[in-house]
């Protein structure tokens, strides 16, 4: 139905819906990031932020989210024990309240093996009957629902139209993950917009492009997670710390770029570094 632009002159337009800042509700979005970076994690953590009540907050994350809901999550790429012992290391960090809200809102489902083909019309149909009414579907990884060519713009172009037909079906906003190229990868530019495996058209297409890095040697250097000395993180350390920035986004301000610590069962926590005290000693981690 076309828009009544009579209306939309003179009406007070209604608020945009955020997922989290940034994300609208009802598109697609991606969060690109080299392999074994906690791409996977961060995801999880902000399913549970998503699928938490009000009352009973999961923010490990700090997103901030507008509204909470429904939230399926296919892992396709990690084994049943592996989700477990995640969950297990996230739960550590919540309250009993907030585990509760998250095991009533948020579905899990391991289906690496399960050969998950969104193109299918009929597979299509049944992911789109079990989603209405839930407010993020998170596809971890891309790669693992499809049998397309990723290096080909018209398929890729045709996957994301798909996954928008998915969003629009359900009310849902659809996240999937995928890798970064190797390239980019190389050329440590895993930061930038067109950082993904395959054609462009797979972030071109989509609505918001969140990333994952790991902290640079410079960075660790130039960084500090001790105020007391300052001291900075070097190169032994900087294994336990990634950077969530947004490198494309359609609607909403500017995200700034943030810090995360890897704790125990490698949960991600948001920290604040400082600039290091130049000629500062490196400690052992802590």
């Amino acid at each position: 139905m076309a828009i009544d632009l009579i209306a939309a002159f003179d009406d007070e337009p209604p608020k945009l819906d955020f997922i989290w800042p940034g994300f609208l509700a009802g598109t697609v979005g991606a969060l690109v990031a080299p392999g074994a970076s906690g791409k996977s994690f961060w995801a999880l953590e902000a399913a549970m932020t998503v699928a938490c009540c009000a009352t009973a907050p999961a923010d490990l994350l700090n997103l901030k989210p507008q509204h909470t809901g429904r939230v399926l999550y296919l892992a396709a790429e990690d084994p049943e024990p592996v989700l477990i012992h995640r969950v297990h290391a996230i739960g550590k960090h919540l309250t009993p309240e907030a585990r509760q809200a998250i095991a009533e809102n948020l579905t899990l489902e391991p289906i690496m093996g399960h050969r998950l083909n969104i193109m299918d019309d009929a597979q299509l149909r049944n992911l789109i009957e079990c989603c209405h009414g839930t407010r993020l579907i998170v596809l971890d990884t891309l790669s693992r629902i499809h049998t397309l060519d990723e290096n080909n713009n018209g398929d890729m172009a045709q996957l994301v139209a798909t996954l928008e037909y998915v969003a629009a079906s359900t009310g849902a906003s659809v996240l999937y993950l995928h890798h970064v190229s190797k390239g980019s990868a190389r050329e440590g530019q895993t930061d930038q917009q067109q950082a993904a495996r395959g054609a462009s058209a797979l972030v071109d297409n989509a609505r918001w492009c969140g990333y994952i890095i790991r902290m640079s040697k410079q960075e660790a250097a130039n960084l500090s997670d001790r105020p007391f000395d300052r001291s900075p993180i070097g190169d032994t350390r900087r294994g336990f710390f990634v950077k969530y920035g947004v490198s494309k986004q359609n609607y909403g301000l500017p995200q700034p770029e943030r810090w995360y610590v890897r704790r125990d069962g490698g949960v991600l926590l948001p920290i604040d570094l400082i600039e290091a005290q130049k000629g500062g000693r490196t400690r052992a981690f802590a």
